[in-house]
């Protein structure tokens, strides 16, 4: 079954209905410039109120390996997700540094060319869409069909870019990806989730056919 990655936790509100509803990962925003972000302190809290049933997942936007490895051991994450530039050397010097597992974000312009996401050594390629207005959040699709080409040639393929309830199964079914992965499809207003969105969402994510 495709796991699912609510992204742009904000709040323990959310965090508990998203695992309610049955999350399997939750993502937390360190980007500053994002509306999303979070600080390391606040993101602890949420985590050490929810247990450990859901993974943790930490978004990074070309900071420092020293910062990302700290803020991972502080705030208590399970995985490490690279939304920047983040090249090919980064991700193996962060790699000695941590024993989380990393995401690398590729995002899908219309000069993407996915032999380039083979060369990151990391547990999972993220296949976002691409938008100038900032990096992630963006609400858009990309062509699915880049993501089929890639899915067998990684060790996990998480998908986002524009996913809500009523297409997150067709994705499914065209990329058959590890994971799906949204944010602000799914909110009231950025870093507050509709719950009903929400529920509708993991339900639909989480059918078998």
């Amino acid at each position: 079954m495709t796991k699912v990655k609510i992204c742009g936790i904000t709040n323990l509100d959310d965090a508990r209905r998203s695992m309610e509803f049955g999350a399997d990962m939750l993502g937390f925003n360190f980007y500053s410039k994002s509306p999303r972000c979070l600080s390391p302190s606040a993101a602890r809290e949420i985590i050490g109120s929810l247990g450990t049933d859901v993974s943790m997942v930490g978004v990074f936007v070309n900071e420092t390996v020293e910062h990302i490895v700290e803020t991972a051991r502080f705030v208590g994450l399970d995985s490490i997700q690279l939304h920047g530039d983040e090249s090919t050397q980064f991700v193996d010097d962060l790699r000695k540094e941590t024993h989380c597992q990393i995401v690398k974000a590729v995002r899908v312009s219309d000069r993407f060319e996915w032999e380039d996401a083979l060369d990151y050594n990391v547990h999972a390629i993220l296949l976002d869409s691409f938008s100038a207005k900032g990096r992630g959040g963006s609400g858009e699709t990309f062509d699915w069909e880049i993501a089929n080409s890639l899915w067998t040639m990684v060790g996990e393929l998480w998908l986002a870019g524009g996913l809500t309830a009523a297409n997150v199964r067709p994705a499914i079914r065209a990329v058959r990806p590890y994971a799906v992965d949204a944010c602000s499809s799914l909110e009231l207003r950025p870093g507050f989730k509709d719950p009903e969105k929400l529920r509708e969402f993991i339900t639909e994510a989480k059918k078998n056919d």
